[in-house]
């Protein structure tokens, strides 16, 4: 699996932050390329991201709730994926990090995804963390 680590401080209490990040079907509101996410019950999430010119869907579970520190979760089909917010509180607010780990199933794909993965990930986590730093503010 590759793995894509991002990290940012956010300017408010690890609790208003992970009050935030924990409602997973207001990320589509955080970023560009998040078009959809659809509550499917039993802590089940439906994605729909529009990247790479191609839209991708797939189904992830949060395996992982630890307030105000961490929030996992493991795709259940789809793109196989699974990440990990950790939040630790700093002088400045709340450093969060992300730590997503992917695999494509076809190599030739792989190869063009790999390229590109990590900028964009980086684009959408820095958008999410930014934007749940906005509302906190607003």
């Amino acid at each position: 699996m590759a793995t894509i680590e991002h990290s940012a401080i956010v300017r408010a209490a690890p609790e208003r932050v992970f009050a935030l990040l924990r409602r997973v079907e207001d990320f589509a509101d955080y970023s560009d390329l998040i078009s959809d996410i659809e509550p499917l019950g039993d802590e089940r999430y439906r994605w729909h991201v529009r990247a790479l010119s191609m839209d991708w869907t797939f189904d992830v579970v949060v395996t992982e709730v630890k307030s105000p520190e961490v929030l996992a979760w493991e795709s259940v089909n789809g793109v196989k994926n699974q990440g990990r917010y950790r939040l630790r509180e700093v002088p400045e607010g709340t450093e969060v990090a992300l730590t997503l780990s992917y695999e494509i199933g076809n190599r030739f794909m792989a190869k063009a995804v790999n390229k590109a993965a990590t900028p964009l990930v980086g684009k959408v986590s820095r958008q999410i963390l930014e934007r749940v730093e906005a509302r906190l503010q607003g």
